[in-house]
């Protein structure tokens, strides 16, 4: 299978139906990112102050670039968290993949080439990704894209009426090669 040409690109006014259906829609999120409706309003609003990239975090689409023309296929996200004080910072990723678009090397690619954005762009040491224990195809897509599973977290995710565990991995610095395709 040939990876995808993945191009991460800032949001534009054009992709707010991405995020409005990310927002409204389960079947967008695979039934492992689905955890009830959101605010599309508050993400409106972050749209027109920042374009949604800020200090904090931030949100990338994800565009496939074939012989047809560029074809909006997700999102990328990114958020600070920290572990102690607030200067020993990490960010965290997630994607969501429109379902056409799922099994077909983009989400390797998108996460390979967020955590490059990342590395190349803040003085960060980390980067690290969750997922659902089941979701088997998002922890190959890691594992493909550079990250290493560090562990389980139980019980640490409600959605479909049950608490569920997830899976940490992450990508260090001195791991990261340099080259954003997998």
């Amino acid at each position: 299978m040939d990876t995808p040409d993945v191009v991460l690109r800032p949001v534009t006014a054009g992709d707010l139906w991405l995020l409005e259906r990310q927002a409204d829609d389960p079947e967008t999120g695979g039934g492992f990112n689905w955890s009830g409706y959101r605010d599309i309003v508050a993400t409106r609003r972050r749209f027109e102050e920042n374009r949604l990239i800020g200090p904090d975090g931030g949100c990338l689409i994800v565009q496939l670039d074939g012989d047809s023309g560029p074809v909006t296929a997700g999102t990328v996200h990114w958020s600070r968290t920290t572990y102690g004080v607030p200067t020993w910072a990490c960010w965290t990723i997630g994607i969501q993949l429109l379902p056409g678009f799922r099994g077909r090397g983009a989400g390797t690619a998108s996460q390979r080439m967020l955590a490059a954005y990342l590395f190349d762009t803040t003085p960060v040491e980390r980067v690290e990704a969750y997922t659902d224990v089941e979701n088997v195809a998002e922890q190959r897509a890691l594992e493909k894209a550079g990250f290493t599973r560090e562990g389980e977290i139980r019980a640490s995710q409600f959605r479909q009426g049950r608490w569920r565990s997830l899976y940490l991995y992450s990508m260090v610095r001195s791991e990261y090669a340099g080259d954003p395709r997998p």
